[in-house]
């Protein structure tokens, strides 16, 4: 059996996932009740390219793990009942975070289309991650 191109299979599990436009994001930010918001992204490209302001950095391997009150490694940023945004750099990622999520029993998530890029395109507020981090910038 061939191995299977991912973005083909990213792409066909997409119309499973409620999708959130930057515009969209942007607004529900400004309110109240808010989503969560949860970057997915290797720390280096938050470190490197800064964040969506507010957003918690979970890294992908962690996020079924960190959202499973069971878990030790259990996170507080997870709550039922709660809603949840994830993203990536692209939107590929947060496809599978997100159906990892609603799989799991979360009922209020959804992916932020075109992910970072398109948070940074859209010309939305865009947070220095790198001055909180213990990581440092490459040069």
């Amino acid at each position: 059996m061939p191995i299977r191109n991912t973005m083909s299979w990213v792409d066909s599990l997409r119309p499973r996932v409620p999708t959130m436009s930057a515009a969209e994001l942007a607004r529900r930010l400004g309110g109240e009740g808010a989503p969560t918001v949860i970057d997915l992204r290797e720390l280096q490209e938050r470190v490197d390219m800064g964040a969506i302001p507010g957003s918690h950095h979970v890294p992908r391997g962690m996020l079924e793990f960190w959202a499973d009150p069971a878990s030790v490694y259990h996170r507080t940023q997870f709550a039922e009942g709660g809603e949840y945004v994830v993203y990536c750099a692209g939107g590929g990622r947060s496809v599978l975070a997100a159906l990892a999520l609603i799989e799991m029993g979360f009922a209020r998530v959804w992916h932020l289309d075109l992910g970072f890029g398109g948070w940074k395109a859209a010309g939305l507020p865009v947070e220095d991650a790198a001055l909180t981090a213990r990581w440092q910038r490459k040069p």
